[in-house]
């Protein structure tokens, strides 16, 4: 069974004036319209509190917002067609507090559950437990939640207010908290999750619920990121403490795979399987937000839209032999398209990874054949040598769209868009480009149409393979690069192609902070975590480093700056304060 329709009764009014807007309708335990004191009385009545929970992490995974807040403005994507579309985020250009910004209503959604993660963490006492265990098992999934909520909000939006009672009315001064304040309530409440919550396992058939494998898997993210606010700080002996901790939780997980029932899945075509992987079914995934087939179980009918996100037009008039599919995906309301510098940190000849995370080719599956009349010839540029040759059905090759530069596109019996198309000699988008190598990650057979925009598929959140790169980047802050190396040559060995794992090896002299960056955007290209990756790791010179990162190798982001490493407060929630002014936006959105 999918965790689904985590749902509520009762309203509690916003952190801040806006912060709380609208009330969830109870399904799961409805004590006849009773205030939320009294449904939550019960232990029956407070797992429904714990349900709720949940609900908002779907507003940042599984969704435009969390991909565009993750991955966006960084060197990996850029805006199809370079048009305009959520600019502040992909382009830096408007990024500001005011009113029509894609980044409120991240903020909104994440306090939301902060909100609803007090609420039950402070009302637990009075739910009627009697089993100890019960009621700390619960508490873990809570603590879990609100650590998770504050650490997208601390990476986010630095140091802003921290609070850890429930808001039962409107909040008109608001105090702000050290970074370093937030990160010891997220390293205790994942602490405790991790000794009181159960294995996937001991959940039975709600896989996706927060388990053991979960809270360490956050905890050693959370070290991480902790350490490199120290060594900005420059001290080096809590860094390193910092460092070593994420590190030993990050390998802590890796040795108990037996126990929590997880494992790397043997190759990466595996990894991204729709059907073996669906219903908890992927070994690989610490935590997943599932997603449940019956649409009408979801919280709400988009459920999942991710699947569209970085999809490349194959159908129309330009694209003969092809119509849409289930397979190819949905053919429009794409957004993101790959950098050049994203797909050449790839060295397809070896990796796999490539192959396993990017569509080039695309089979004709029209009704039938494409003939290549002298009409035909003439409208694509074609050699007449071509004329009188098809292109058969579920057999022929229809649609090439590669990062390799092609030299004989006239001779070839389909369509061909190669990397001199797309982009030009400095790696810039070449304006009104259409079409472009999609990544095929989340593609979604499980929807019920070719056209249909509604979602089935889990979202994994953090997997095993995250696990070994934190070891990898701990051990080389740490100074011990051959064993940083070591870490990675477990992924880059999953990743090798048949007979080329000697070629993929890498040793101490390899990793530096780029290399990293770059192997970590070969594993995770897409998922959710590109943005924190960088300012995180270039945290140097003031946040210069991420500048130049991003300029160097994204050349059409030309407008991003250092104060860019935090995101603007919204204004209407400055407004709503008496100490508005006093407590202030974040350093460069005044």
């Amino acid at each position: 069974m999918k965790l689904i329709k985590y749902i509520y009764t009762g309203c509690m009014v916003g952190v801040l004036i806006s912060g709380l807007n609208g009330c969830r309708k109870l399904e799961e335990y409805n004590p006849s319209g009773a205030t939320a004191d009294a449904a939550w009385s019960t232990p029956d009545g407070f797992i429904t509190l714990v349900n709720a929970a949940y609900s908002d992490q779907r507003n940042w995974y599984s969704k435009e917002d969390g991909i565009f807040m993750g991955e966006s403005g960084t060197d990996l994507w850029f805006n199809r067609e370079k048009n305009g579309y959520a600019q502040q985020l992909t382009k830096y250009v408007g990024l500001n507090s005011l009113q029509g910004n894609p980044v409120r209503a991240t903020w909104r959604e994440l306090w939301k559950g902060i909100n609803l993660c007090n609420a039950g963490i402070n009302r637990i006492g009075d739910a009627g437990f009697t089993d100890i265990n019960e009621r700390n098992k619960r508490e873990g999934e809570l603590r879990f939640l609100r650590a998770f909520y504050y650490w997208h909000i601390v990476e986010t939006w630095g140091g802003v207010m921290l609070r850890t009672q429930e808001t039962k009315e409107p909040e008109l001064t608001a105090t702000r908290s050290s970074v370093n304040d937030f990160y010891n309530l997220i390293i205790s409440d994942l602490e405790f999750a991790a000794a009181n919550l159960p294995t996937q396992q001991q959940w039975g058939l709600e896989y996706s619920r927060a388990s053991k494998k979960s809270a360490l898997g956050f905890l050693a993210r959370a070290l991480l990121s902790r350490a490199y606010y120290s060594l900005a700080a420059g001290n080096t002996t809590e860094a390193n403490g910092f460092f070593s901790r994420a590190r030993d939780v990050a390998q802590d997980v890796i040795n108990r795979k037996l126990e929590f029932g997880i494992d790397l899945h043997a190759n990466p075509t595996a990894l991204w399987d729709y059907t073996s992987n669906e219903n908890g079914h992927n070994i690989e995934a610490l935590y997943t937000i599932s997603i449940s087939t019956n649409t009408g179980l979801n919280i709400e009918d988009n459920a999942n839209r991710v699947f569209m996100t970085f999809q490349t037009p194959y159908t129309g008039d330009l694209k003969p032999a092809l119509q849409a599919s289930l397979e190819y995906g949905l053919d429009s309301e794409r957004r993101l398209m790959p950098t050049l510098q994203l797909l050449d940190y790839f060295d397809e000849t070896k990796d796999a990874r490539y192959q396993a995370s990017f569509q080039e080719i695309w089979i004709a599956n029209s009704t039938d054949p494409f003939q290549w009349t002298p009409a035909n010839i003439s409208k694509f540029q074609k050699n007449p040598v071509l004329t009188g040759s098809v292109i058969r059905p579920g057999i022929d090759t229809a649609l090439y769209i590669t990062k390799k530069r092609i030299t004989n596109e006239a001779f070839r019996p389909y369509i061909v868009i190669d990397r001199d198309s797309i982009y030009d000699a400095e790696g810039k988008i070449r304006a009104g480009t259409r079409d472009y190598v999609t990544l095929k990650k989340f593609m979604d057979p499980g929807r019920a149409a070719a056209n249909s925009r509604v979602g089935t598929r889990d979202i994994i959140v953090m997997r095993l393979a995250e696990m070994y790169m934190i070891i990898a980047e701990a051990e080389f802050q740490l100074g011990n690069s051959d064993r940083a190396a070591t870490a990675i040559n477990v992924l880059r060995t999953r990743a090798a192609l048949p007979g080329k794992t000697a070629d993929m090896q890498v040793s101490a002299g390899d990793i530096t902070t780029n290399f990293i960056l770059e192997e970590r955007a070969r594993e995770f290209c897409g998922e959710y975590m590109r943005w924190f990756d960088l300012k995180r790791m270039l945290y140097g010179n003031n946040g210069q480093e991420f500048v130049n990162f991003i300029k160097e190798r994204n050349p059409d982001i030309v407008d991003v700056q250092n104060f860019h490493r935090l995101r603007p407060i919204r204004q209407e929630e400055l407004n709503a304060l008496l100490n508005g002014v006093e407590f202030g936006n974040n350093p460069g959105y005044n």
